[in-house]
């Protein structure tokens, strides 16, 4: 079928969105390991309160987009802006205005829910609230009213991300970024992230998310990005799209002749780790 709501790439700007102030932007963003590019002159701006979420198989280079706006890895070219603030030569400023759920989010195990939001609040300077205030956020943020003062070493993948949820909304971060967030989840506790992502996203945050999950796209994405072989091929917009336009919209650019098409790959766990002070 025919997307009627499809921007070509060279009009991959926010600037129409829910929010007037451009929250990410990336300009000719590029980055290479070895001469191979695993980036390739990427362009895009998020404005505040948009959903934009990345699609493509594994090496498209999705996460190596995200790591380039969080500053773990230096472009090759190009450059990453936050806000106002340059990444790659200030990149502590432009982490103070994002808040980051990997895809293994790794809590202190000896901490409360509590006591590691307060540490996470801390380590990115910003105002570290009452406990009682802290136990709202957490709650609010979807976390059960038991745990919240329980030790993190009982906690599940979908509380330990409720956790960074309370900390983007505690710190009014101006961005949101995750990494295969549902990936490992049941239906229920997608169902919940999903709204606590769009909660982010009404409240002003710029959300670029990278996922396979067609669903939680279909559910919450403003703008889709379709990724391939370090390129941003296409940006469509997703109002009225289900998860089987989304699929067309993915498949269209892995089905020529001779070209097998890359499954988008089911939720699953996975053994990579983050180490939680990347969190704040």
């Amino acid at each position: 079928m025919t997307f009627s709501w499809t921007d070509r790439i060279g009009c991959a700007a926010g600037g129409d969105g829910p929010g007037s102030t451009v929250m990410l932007t990336a300009k000719k963003l590029s980055k290479s390991y070895g001469g191979v590019p695993a980036l390739d002159a990427l362009d895009l701006e998020i404005p505040a309160g948009e959903v934009f979420c990345l699609l493509g198989p594994n090496g498209a280079g999705k996460t190596t987009t995200l790591n380039l706006f969080l500053g773990f890895t230096r472009p090759s070219s190009g450059a990453a802006y936050v806000g106002s603030a340059h990444v790659e030569p200030d990149p502590l400023a432009a982490r103070r205005q994002i808040a980051y759920v990997p895809e293994q989010v790794r809590l202190y195990p000896h901490l409360t829910g509590c006591e590691n939001l307060a540490y996470f609040l801390g380590l990115s300077q910003a105002r570290v609230p009452p406990p009682a205030e802290l136990s709202r956020l957490l709650t609010a943020a979807g976390l059960p009213e038991g745990a919240v003062r329980r030790p993190a070493s009982g906690y599940s993948k979908g509380m330990r991300q409720k956790v960074v949820l309370a900390l983007s909304h505690a710190k009014n971060a101006g961005a949101l970024l995750l990494d295969e967030p549902t990936s490992g989840l049941d239906p229920g506790a997608v169902r919940d992230l999903c709204a606590a992502i769009r909660r982010e996203s009404d409240r002003g945050a710029a959300v670029l998310m990278v996922t396979h999950d067609l669903g939680a796209v279909a559910s919450i994405a403003r703008r889709i990005g379709v990724m391939k072989a370090g390129r941003l091929v296409e940006v469509a917009r997703a109002a009225g799209m289900s998860e089987a336009d989304i699929l067309s919209l993915y498949r269209r650019h892995f089905d020529p002749p001779g070209e097998a098409t890359p499954l988008l790959p089911s939720r699953h766990g996975a053994p990579a780790g983050t180490a939680p002070e990347a969190l704040a």
